[in-house]
């Protein structure tokens, strides 16, 4: 059966459109991501934003390491002072110190001295930036806030974390949870692709930007073997796959513990890692069928939402655009000086009335021992 509709009904048709869609305002936003894993979840926002309109300028350092061009967004870079090379040594040193060997007592000196040369070139390529006037007059123009006003005085804070990962803790509203449910392909995956999809050999790279979700959801995938990046993480979330992880350094402790804890996920070492450890730690995961329950209830939690992670970032970030800074959210600490901010008045306050009882109850004490001693001293000599 047809049905025409006529020309109230398209011009009804057209009004509720009009009134149900939010006008987008667009605007000018920059973005400093740190290099790495990081910049992989700050490109999926910085694109979806560029898609809506906004004109997205990324700083990127002169030495980079994922950080690249792209139609979706400008990009201004600043000089650092190290080249790929030292870069590229840099991380060797820590990964060699960290990875290939056991740790000992006497490695702790060698690390630390790694770690702190790693952050050193971080700091100075911060400062570089910092005091680079051009760039800086060509992002800001001549009123440009002082670098402490802006991080201090942000509006909202998006954070990459949700219950099913994390633990409970307090938490002021203008931290927005934004969990990760999109998934990024990482290039040194890319030539595994022959080994696994053959007819898919040539174009990897293409393949796993455009099929990696659909290959990892995949019913026959039974486990995943991760390195417990947070990454990773979510990926087995979302798709409800047991993992077997061994956590190299930074975060990735802490998130295997998490899991392990849930019962989702079996935990190795690399120092001592055997095919005959792999084998039975992938064998429990695969064949123990509470791994797979616990996981595809955790994989339910994680997508019963309102409202996609990508789209909540991209509300949050519009949102503050279009109120200005959203003011409104700044708690009052910011307006608070060191002494209110620690309460330290408070305390003086507490500290005072303490010290006022103790030294009445003390006066009062003495004063009514000292009646009683005069009156009995009184008694002995009558």
């Amino acid at each position: 059966m047809k049905v025409a509709l006529t020309v109230p009904a398209l011009g009804l048709l057209a009004l509720l459109c009009l009134f149900s869609s939010e006008p987008v305002q667009t605007g000018k936003v920059l973005v400093m991501s740190e290099d790495g894993s990081h910049w992989l979840s700050m490109k999926i926002l910085v694109e979806k934003l560029s898609r809506r309109g906004h004109e997205m300028v990324v700083l990127v350092p002169e030495t980079s390491v994922l950080i690249g061009k792209s139609v979706n967004y400008t990009t201004k870079s600043f000089r650092v002072p190290y080249t790929n090379a030292d870069l590229k040594a840099n991380l060797d040193n820590i990964e060699k110190n960290a990875f290939e060997k056991p740790p000992k007592l006497t490695d702790i000196v060698e690390n630390l001295g790694n770690l702190i040369q790693f952050l050193n070139m971080h700091v100075t390529a911060c400062e570089v930036l910092l005091y680079d006037e051009s760039l800086m007059k060509s992002l800001c123009g001549s009123s440009a806030s002082p670098y402490d006003l802006l991080l201090s005085h942000g509006a909202v804070w998006l954070l990459r974390y949700e219950f099913t990962f994390e633990y409970p803790k307090p938490q002021i509203c203008k931290f927005i949870k934004r969990p990760k449910q999109h998934i990024d392909a990482v290039n040194e995956i890319g030539p595994l692709v022959s080994q696994v999809i053959p007819s898919h050999s040539e174009k990897s790279h293409d393949f796993f930007q455009c099929a990696w979700w659909n290959l990892f959801s995949h019913p026959k995938v039974k486990a995943f073997i991760t390195h417990g990046g947070s990454h990773g993480i979510y990926e087995g979330i979302c798709n409800g796959v047991p993992m077997v992880m061994l956590p190299l350094f930074g975060d990735q402790g802490d998130n295997v513990q998490r899991l392990v804890s849930r019962g989702v996920a079996e935990s190795l070492s690399i120092y001592d890692l055997t095919a005959e450890k792999l084998l039975v730690a992938l064998g429990k995961v695969i064949n123990d069928k509470s791994y797979k329950e616990k996981i595809t209830e955790l994989s339910a939690i994680h997508r019963d939402r309102p409202i996609e992670p990508l789209d909540l970032a991209v509300f949050w970030t519009e949102f503050v655009m279009r109120h200005k800074g959203a003011a409104h959210l700044r708690p009052a600490a910011h307006e608070l000086n060191w002494i209110q901010y620690h309460s330290l008045d408070v305390i003086g306050f507490l500290l005072l009335i303490l010290v006022t009882v103790i030294f009445v109850t003390v006066k009062s004490c003495m004063f009514c021992f000292r009646k009683c001693f005069k009156k009995t001293q009184k008694k002995k000599k009558e």
